[in-house]
């Protein structure tokens, strides 16, 4: 096996997929390590999960995030793209871990269990990740679905955020607002 290390990038240089060189802070570099971010905290949600269902579901959702980084990651060949039932499937499972949770009436503050974090903060990588994405998708295609998919995984992400809760018996907390009342 190859070193870990080149030296090629010390001078603020990176290799795409395709051979070609560009600065580390080119936006294409950015979604994609956005997408690397948001694969790892989604690594730390899961060792934080007390229930296998949403750690399944989300190792078949980080195998996805890698075949979308590899499509972004290589400008002249961004590969087939995720298929529409890659879509399908987060939307039917963020709505059966909605379906778990108490109608949502306003906003909630990020907190609540370990797991239930970890998952607000991978939801708040991913839209990072979908912003660096739609900047991409301003200069150079974008793999087939890309948008679609981490836009739906925050939504996911969110719900599961949620679900964690509810099934650690946390309460939800609401933001207090001067001059509004919590509902």
């Amino acid at each position: 096996m190859a070193r870990l290390y080149t030296r090629s990038g010390d001078r603020g240089k990176t290799r795409l997929a395709d051979g070609s060189s560009v600065p580390k802070d080119h936006v294409r570099v950015e979604a994609c390590g956005a997408l690397d971010e948001l694969n790892a905290q989604i690594g730390v949600a899961r060792s934080l999960l007390e229930h296998n269902d949403m750690g399944r579901f989300l190792a078949g959702v980080q195998s996805t995030i890698i075949e979308l980084t590899s499509g972004i990651a290589n400008p002249v060949d961004s590969g087939a793209g995720l298929t529409e039932g890659k879509i399908r499937a987060l939307e039917e499972e963020t709505d059966r871990a909605d379906g778990c949770c108490p109608p949502l009436r306003s906003f909630v503050l990020p907190a609540g269990s370990p797991a239930a974090c970890a998952l607000q903060v991978a939801r708040a990588v991913c839209r990072r990740a979908e912003r660096a994405i739609v900047r991409l998708g301003t200069e150079a295609g974008l793999p087939k679905n890309a948008l679609p998919f981490v836009n739906r995984l925050s939504d996911l992400l969110f719900a599961y955020a949620r679900w964690a809760n509810v099934r650690a018996g946390a309460v939800e907390e609401l933001p207090q607002i001067p001059g509004k009342a919590a509902h």
